[in-house]
């Protein structure tokens, strides 16, 4: 049996989910799995997999399997590139995932830097407001903006990001600049679905406060609530990064950045291992010197 052959087939088999679909992915037969995951399970003395007819998941064992069975491959993979004479131009396939609207402005246009000037990458991005798992999902890197609670995975910060209260220069004018965060509770604020009523959180001498934010205007994406507060017809609650271009342009204006909570990390995270392939490396670096400094 070649256990780095059987250990990749058992990765993509756990990350696609579907051992037809991992045959797929490794250009190789479906048999040729099945007798790969069963040599596989053979050789280690346990079940790597609940399968039945309808759906194929990790045993217990399998989950415990899988993070060194990934660790094993990045060495290998890390170890053949370090012998070639292109060590030093990473090639292959990355997939990276960011939040929507961070992705949009910053992420994706940092990665089409990266990969005009390594060529032979390929990456693809996923941009999605939820939280990600990278290792049931079969995620390279992905950028976070918050805390990392996941002790599978590394962070490297990046910089950090702001909450912030924005309104129009035009609507502080006609209805006055907020001094305190109780002066919201009779302000039109505009508010992002579902919650009919957001209670807005700050910091007031180091405790928590939570002001009722009400207000005629509620969507369900932020673009367009950053627009209307520029439009002028009340406040909003963003990251700062959200609105930083119609702060500079002078369209909106920060307000209350004295009840502020303190910064949150931007972060690149990875699923940990010894040694990563030199494509990943290279990315995370990349991504280091693009965001170095970054407080927005």
């Amino acid at each position: 049996m070649d256990r780095l052959k059987a250990m990749q087939t058992f990765v993509q088999i756990a990350d696609r989910g579907s051992l037809t679909k991992a045959a797929d992915a490794l250009d190789t037969s479906l048999p040729a799995v099945v007798r790969s995951l069963a040599a596989l399970e053979a050789h280690l003395g346990v079940r790597l997999f609940h399968r039945t007819t309808r759906r194929i998941s990790l045993t217990e064992e399998g989950r415990s399997y899988l993070q060194s069975a990934r660790e094993v491959l990045a060495a290998a993979d890390a170890a053949d590139q370090a012998l070639t004479v292109d060590a030093a131009e990473p090639a292959g396939q990355l997939t990276v995932t960011a939040p929507v609207l961070f992705g949009h402005m910053y992420v994706s246009p940092a990665i089409v830097r990266f990969l005009q000037r390594y060529d032979k990458m390929r990456c693809s991005v996923l941009l999605h407001d939820r939280s990600v798992n990278l290792l049931e999902e079969g995620i390279d890197v992905g950028i976070r903006i918050s805390a990392l609670e996941d002790s599978s995975l590394v962070a490297q910060q990046l910089g950090s990001i702001r909450r912030v209260v924005v309104a129009s220069p035009d609507y502080l004018q006609a209805h006055g600049t907020p001094r305190h965060p109780r002066d919201l509770l009779d302000a039109n604020c505009v508010r992002i679905h579902p919650s009919s009523t957001v209670h807005w959180s700050f910091r007031d001498h180091g405790r928590p406060l939570a002001i009722a934010a009400r207000g005629n205007l509620e969507f369900n994406h932020i673009a367009p609530a950053v627009e209307a507060c520029a439009a002028g017809i009340g406040f909003g609650m963003f990251f700062s990064y959200q609105v930083l271009p119609f702060v500079r342009q002078g369209r909106l204006a920060i307000v209350l950045e004295e009840f502020e909570h303190p910064p949150r990390p931007v972060s690149v995270i990875y699923p940990h291992a010894r040694l990563l392939p030199a494509r990943t490396r290279t990315f995370i670096d990349w991504m280091k010197a693009e965001f170095a400094g970054l407080s927005l």
